[in-house]
């Protein structure tokens, strides 16, 4: 910054780098032309001595023409604007402050100002609308004249509410100090603004009171924001007072627990975290039956803990690893009740139906009974989703008396969840099998690992390929967890999987199951279950009387077939739910009960249905089929067209997987070359564009089970001449042989449930065939074909039972 001037004789203000200057007095007399300084955050009284820090690179020339002015005289102005910098003439309040400048510090960029504010004055007329910013003011002066009885009454309220203040803030005290050496008490206008620049007000607020010059009124004004300020001073005062006391509580709490630790310690009436530790643990270790190997890990373990520092990260590394050793329940087994009788009560007061499933489980368990104890083995049950594989588990442990715990393992991707994180890695621990040990208190409970067909693969290992050391009872004795470094006993435990099929379950892991198959339930059973299972259970959950709301017969049959088709019962107790639900609101409109729903009420409660009776496809080139799915049975129509006779050839639509592309190729393949065998004219086949195509097309299918069923829609349309309203299912070769396929039971409630009665099975699905419960084959003419040719008599006019 230049200079403003060149020594103290010629009272000339010199603002340089690091250099204080001293102004001389200047007149006494203010000019009326004088520089203009804006401020942002509020405005100046007179009687105040301000310091201020400005910008030097935007007011350096101001203050520079301040310095070689004779009066040394700079008028402050607020501004409605965030920052001094980016004020215009238009931003000014009209009322300031004329000031004397005493002194300019300049550092880093910035200028410390000390000024002495004199007397207020209005901005007349701009001359300069440029910074530096320069005017013409008018003064107004202070009202003079000894104070009436009125405004002394107001100044001694001011002075006792800033005593009121000053307990409250000690900055208030030296303020006043200062005040008082310059001014008296009985000086009501420098009091008022002395009052005013104590507070906290906005810049609007003050810049409200310099503005007013009658001297009661600004007295008035300014009592106002002095109470608002002690009001404001009260309530941080409490706050404070009131963390104080919390911080003070804590404290003392504190050091009384640090002298309590002490005087126990001396009196040998308590001991260190350290020994604490120590103590729970061999507490807990005498009440195991340890390994060799594990008791000697557990000895290095603490010695180690006895040496390290409470505070290092191994110590809580060590007390970690401790702590899962001695929670685990080595040698604790829980007894079995090993009582057939019993688990038959169980099985079926949980389960309706489902006779096989049980008689596979009772001879389970009778085996384990012979024994002695039940271990070794792993029960798979596999089926469509809502059938009760979950609850045949929970059953299971009620049946034995385990313990039971289940965890899914569907979505697993690294095989760190199965076998542990190893102690090096931050926040290691074991795997979900030695969890699920620990949670049950006991090394034989029953655990269920749901979705075992949906673990997977990825970068972080093979979960699928880790789950073979678990389950396999030749391996599982001396189960190792990575996280506890230790042989764990798992032989002892009973393992239950559920799936919903087994394709995607490797062929090693499956090979060590007992695999137990649950197909759907019939419309019967599901009557059944509603009414003694799901109905009850959903009544009871909404906290209904158990007569608040009925279902005839009728009506749940009419539920079933039209809401709850699929092979589980899970949607129908969703929609019994759903019944119950609205049943409760009417009760509290005022319903009277017990209200009863009939068939006619279902779309109602339910809407529209959601299944609707199959379209029954007929006429040349159209079979019915029998298919089995992931979610149960599935009657499957086939339909073949001869679309155009231009050229030979053969196409398939309905989103056909690469087996039943390859059946329907054999089916062409086989009838093409058998045609006047098997009664069709084979020149049909020469110049016929054949369409075969499978609704619905929006659901992919695959399968070798429509074999035979679209050999016959191809000879149907050859031979002109519509199949008779029956169901097939089978594989066909090309020399036309029919093999065997699976899923018989599911197909045979598909086939029910669309009121088809009769069916064509493979003679080497016999025995499986006379294997499904006798109320599921109740009501079924089933035909038996090795051979294509023994379908063939079947297909066309009316046959006899065989």
């Amino acid at each position: 910054m230049a200079d403003a001037g060149s020594g103290e004789d010629s009272g000339e203000i010199k603002v340089d780098e690091g250099s204080e200057i001293t102004l001389a007095r200047a007149n006494d007399v203010l000019p009326t032309r004088i520089p203009i300084l804006p401020v942002a955050s509020r405005p100046f009284f007179p009687g105040q001595a301000v310091p201020l820090m400005m910008d030097a690179e935007s007011w350096s020339s101001t203050l520079k023409v301040v310095g070689e002015s004779e009066h040394k005289i700079l008028g402050v102005v607020l501004v409605r604007t965030e920052t001094s910098e980016e004020a215009q003439t238009t931003d000014f309040y009209p009322v300031g402050t004329a000031c004397r400048v005493h002194r300019v510090h300049h550092q880093d960029g910035h200028l410390q100002v000390l000024v002495e504010c004199l007397q207020r004055f209005s901005i007349a007329t701009w001359v300069s609308r440029e910074a530096p910013f320069d005017a013409q003011v008018t003064y107004l002066p202070e009202p003079g004249g000894r104070p009436n009885e009125e405004i002394k009454a107001y100044a001694m309220a001011v002075i006792n509410t800033i005593k009121e203040l000053l307990p409250l803030n000690p900055l208030y005290v030296e303020e006043l100090r200062m005040f008082l050496d310059r001014f008296g008490p009985d000086d009501p206008s420098h009091l008022s603004d002395f009052a005013a620049s104590l507070t906290t007000s906005t810049k609007e607020q003050l810049q409200e009171v310099l503005e007013i010059l009658p001297l009661l009124p600004r007295m008035e004004k300014v009592l106002v924001l002095l109470n608002n300020e002690l009001e404001l001073a009260r309530a941080q005062q409490k706050i404070r007072r009131t963390v104080e006391e919390k911080m003070h509580k804590q404290q003392r709490e504190f050091f009384l627990r640090e002298q309590l630790k002490a005087i126990q310690k001396e009196l040998g009436i308590a001991k260190d975290d350290r020994t604490a530790e120590i103590d729970r643990f061999t507490a807990r270790i005498e009440k195991l039956v340890l390994t060799e190997q594990a008791s000697k890990r557990v000895e290095e373990e603490m010695d180690k803990l006895r040496m390290l520092e409470t505070g290092s990260p191994e110590y809580a590394v060590t007390r970690n690893y401790l702590d899962w050793i001695t929670i685990l329940p080595w040698g604790k087994h829980s007894a079995d009740k090993l009582d057939l009788k019993r688990a038959r009560r169980v099985l079926d007061r949980d389960h309706y139906g489902l006779e096989d499933v049980k008689k596979r489980i009772l001879e389970f368990l009778a085996v384990g009974i012979h024994k002695g104890e039940i271990a070794g083995s792993i029960i798979l049950l596999v089926g469509p989703p809502g059938v009760g594989k979950t609850s045949i588990g929970h059953s299971i442990a009620d049946a034995l008396g385990r313990r039971f715990y289940r965890f899914s393992v569907g979505g697993i991707r690294d095989e760190a969840e199965i076998k542990g994180h190893r102690r090096t890695y931050i926040g290691a621990m074991p795997g979900k099998f030695l969890q699920a040990i620990k949670d049950a208190g006991t090394a034989n409970p029953v655990i269920m690992l749901d979705e075992i067909d949906k673990v997977g693969a990825s970068y972080h290992g093979d979960p699928a390929s880790a789950l073979l050391e678990v389950l396999d009872p030749e391996q599982n004795s001396d189960f190792l967890d990575h996280y506890l470094d230790l042989r764990f006993d798992l032989s002892k435990v009973l393992f239950v999987c559920t799936a919903n099929q087994t394709d995607s379950i490797p062929g090693p892991l499956l090979d060590r199951m007992e695999v137990i198959q649950l197909s759907g339930y019939i419309a019967e059973e599901k009557l059944q279950i509603a009414k003694k299972y799901l109905l009850p259970r959903q009544i009871d959950r909404a906290g209904l009387a158990k007569r608040a709301v009925t279902l005839d017969t009728k009506t749940l049959r009419a539920l079933i077939e039209g809401y709850a088709r699929d092979a589980g019962v899970r949607r129908l107790e969703k929609q019994l739910g759903k019944i119950v639900r609205k049943v409760a609101v009417r009760m509290l409109e005022g319903e009277e009960t017990p209200i009863s729903v009939g068939e006619d009420d279902l779309k109602d409660y339910l809407g529209s249905p959601v299944f609707r009776d199959e379209r029954k496809l007929s006429g040349p080139g159209v079979v019915t089929g029998l298919a089995w799915t992931a979610m149960g049975g599935a009657t499957l129509s086939i339909e073949a067209a001869r679309t155009h006779s231009f050229t030979r050839g053969f196409k398939l639509t309905g989103q056909l997987g690469d087996v039943m592309k390859e059946s329907a190729e054999i089916a062409y393949g086989y009838l093409v070359g058998h045609a006047a065998e098997l009664g069709a004219d084979p020149a049909f086949f020469e110049n016929a564009f054949i369409h075969v195509h499978v609704p619905a097309g929006a659901t992919p299918k695959d399968g070798p089970s429509a074999g035979i069923t679209m050999t016959s829609a191809l000879l149907s349309l050859a031979r002109n001449q519509p199949i008779r309203r029956l169901a097939m299912t089978g594989e066909i070769t090309l020399t036309g042989e029919v093999f065997p396929v699976g899923g018989i039971r599911e197909k045979l409630i598909a086939a029910r449930r669309a009121g088809i009665r009769e069916i064509i099975l493979p003679e080497d699905n016999r025995g499986e065939f006379e294997e499904v419960p006798e109320h599921v084959r109740k009501g079924f003419k089933v035909h038996f074909a090795s051979r294509y040719l023994d379908v063939l008599p079947l297909l066309f006019g009316t046959v006899s039972r065989t």
